[in-house]
């Protein structure tokens, strides 16, 4: 699975991120990844996923980070 491991970066609150997305092997009906591990800075962001029409993650998180986030992976799975 680590071939699906991608790059992210952004800007949020003032500062720029860096990371990288570890998508989980357990998909959705259409394909897509169910969760993602999130690391930022080199310290674990948390498990992100699509719940309710909104992006979630596992930990307490600023929800405008959690926001930018969901929209790399979206940027990545054109979801």
């Amino acid at each position: 699975m680590e071939e699906n491991i991608f790059d992210i970066s952004f800007q949020a609150e003032g500062k720029k991120y860096s990371g990288w997305v570890n998508p989980s092997e357990k998909t959705d009906k259409n394909g897509k990844p169910t969760s993602f591990h999130v690391v930022l800075d080199g310290v674990s962001f948390g498990y992100v996923s699509f719940n309710n029409c909104k992006w979630t993650v596992n930990e307490d998180r600023p929800a405008s980070i959690i926001e930018a986030v969901g929209h790399e992976i979206e940027r990545k799975y054109q979801l």
